[in-house]
Parts: structure tokens; C-alpha cells; sequence
């Protein structure tokens, strides 16, 4: 690997860059697959710290698909060691002072996208969130996932199908 000395991950400078310019999508995308954030930003943070500890393994070009991939991994392990007690995790009641007709209606609404999200394939899943929460561009998609533009454009084709299909006023 031919890289000057100042630009490997191991410089400070370039490895503050790609965690400021990472670590939030990074984040959002492992959140978005697993739906904890405290476990989510545990991945992350220690995706980096492996960054850090074989920085002079991985090029600044690498960094970014190998902290997605060493996040992804770790949330794997984790969910592997936790499957029952995330099963089972208590879901805490808000109050509000809204009319109990417009929580049953928003309530029921956002059990129907919930469960709509939830029976998309994953890759569908993930595309529409990152695009519609994260405001990411297709082409930033498909670099995180490793495929083709192509591919995202219809993820997010089938995604809003089902969706629409699945849920009215959407």
C-alpha cells in the first residue's frame, strides 16, 4: 500500500475527518437496521476504536466501508447474545393531552407504518429510512450498501409500492 505518511487513518487529522464526516450516518444506518440507539451508538463508537487500533491496516479510502462493516458485525453479536431479553423489552406509555379519538387514530397509524417498515425486506427498510429520515441521496445509499444505483432506485420503487399498497394516505 502506497500512501503517504500523512495520509493514513492513523494521523490524527484524518482520522478526526472520518469520524465527523461518518459516525452519524454510521449510526442512523445501524439504528435504522436494529432499532436501538444506546446499542447502536455502543456499535459505532466501537467500530472506531477498531479503526483507530488498525489504523495502519486500513487505508482512508477503506475507512468509511470498514467502520460499516465492524458496526455491523458488533450489533450482530450483540443481538445474537441478547435475542430473548430484546424480545421481551417493555415498551414505556406516554402521557399527552390530546383527544383519546386522535391518539387511537395517530396510534393506530403508526402501528400500521410500523408493521408496514417492519414486513418491507430489510434492504427495502433500510433504503427508505435512510432516504426519508436521513435525507440521503440514492447514490450515497448505494455506496454504504455496496450495490449499484440501479438497485437502490428500486428498493425504494418497491418500498414505496408496498407501502402505498399497505397503508392509505400515504
Amino acid at each position: 500500500m502506497e500512501t503517504k505518511n500523512n495520509d493514513t487513518v492513523c494521523d490524527e487529522q484524518v482520522f478526526s475527518n472520518i469520524f465527523k464526516t461518518n459516525s452519524k450516518t454510521v449510526f442512523n444506518y445501524i439504528y435504522y437496521k436494529f432499532g436501538n440507539e444506546e446499542k447502536s451508538y455502543d456499535a459505532v463508537q466501537e467500530a472506531f476504536v477498531k479503526l483507530w487500533e488498525n489504523c495502519a491496516k486500513v487505508s482512508p479510502e477503506k475507512a468509511k466501508s470498514y467502520v460499516y462493516t465492524v458496526a455491523n458485525n458488533l450489533y450482530l453479536n450483540v443481538i445474537k447474545a441478547e435475542k430473548v431479553r430484546l424480545k421481551y423489552a417493555d415498551k414505556t406509555l406516554k402521557t399527552t393531552h390530546e383527544t383519546p379519538e386522535y391518539l387511537m387514530e395517530e396510534s393506530e397509524f403508526k402501528t400500521k407504518l410500523d408493521k408496514a417498515l417492519n414486513d418491507l425486506p430489510e434492504n427495502q427498510r433500510i433504503t427508505f429510512l435512510l432516504n426519508r429520515i436521513d435525507g440521503k441521496k440514492y447514490k450515497e445509499i448505494a455506496e454504504m450498501e455496496g450495490v449499484s444505483l440501479k438497485a437502490i432506485e428500486k428498493r425504494m420503487h418497491l418500498a414505496l409500492k408496498t407501502l402505498r399498497e399497505k397503508i392509505e394516505g400515504i
